[in-house]
């Protein structure tokens, strides 16, 4: 049964046996791009609870601080963040392209307020890195948007597994 004759998406349609619906159909796309970017916010914050301490450390265990160095300190922010959130992707099913545009638009910014920072053009920190933030998650909005069928699908990449399955 192709997946346009059932009001669910399922795993496959191999057995005749009744199968958990992955996500309903009339399930709102717009739903769904915005879950998926609470969800990748929630991992950053989570990441950077986790990681900031083991961060710290390892910037201490290389001779310097975060207040000596604020360009490793924005770096340390960017890739607790990072980490976790294309972890939390790759875990929903989404590819490497997905996943290695949405780091890059975690370090775009980041590399931007180092810019700024070396530049000499911003020199408040705490300026800085509400600057980095708000860019980042407007950055992060953009790469969603110039994908949207890759955000607003329920089932990620297991979507394109399940139309192989079904075809």
């Amino acid at each position: 049964m192709p997946l346009t004759d059932t009001p669910y998406r399922y795993h496959s349609t191999e057995s005749s046996e009744p199968q958990e619906p992955l996500v309903p159909m009339s399930s709102s796309p717009a739903k769904h791009f915005a879950r998926h970017y609470l969800e990748m916010v929630v991992a950053m914050f989570a990441g950077m609870a986790v990681l900031a301490l083991p961060a710290r450390w390892a910037v201490a265990a290389a001779g310097t601080s975060y207040a000596e160095a604020p360009a490793v300190m924005f770096l340390s922010m960017a890739v607790t963040m990072t980490v976790p959130m294309v972890a939390w992707m790759r875990y929903r099913g989404h590819g490497r392209r997905a996943n290695s545009e949405m780091a890059a638009s975690m370090f775009l910014p980041t590399f931007a307020v180092i810019g700024l920072l070396w530049a000499g053009a911003v020199e408040d920190i705490g300026a800085l890195m509400v600057l980095e933030h708000v860019a980042m998650l407007a950055s992060m909005l953009g790469a969603m948007l110039l994908r949207p069928a890759e955000y607003t699908c329920g089932v990620h990449g297991r979507r394109a597994v399940a139309e192989r399955v079904t075809a």
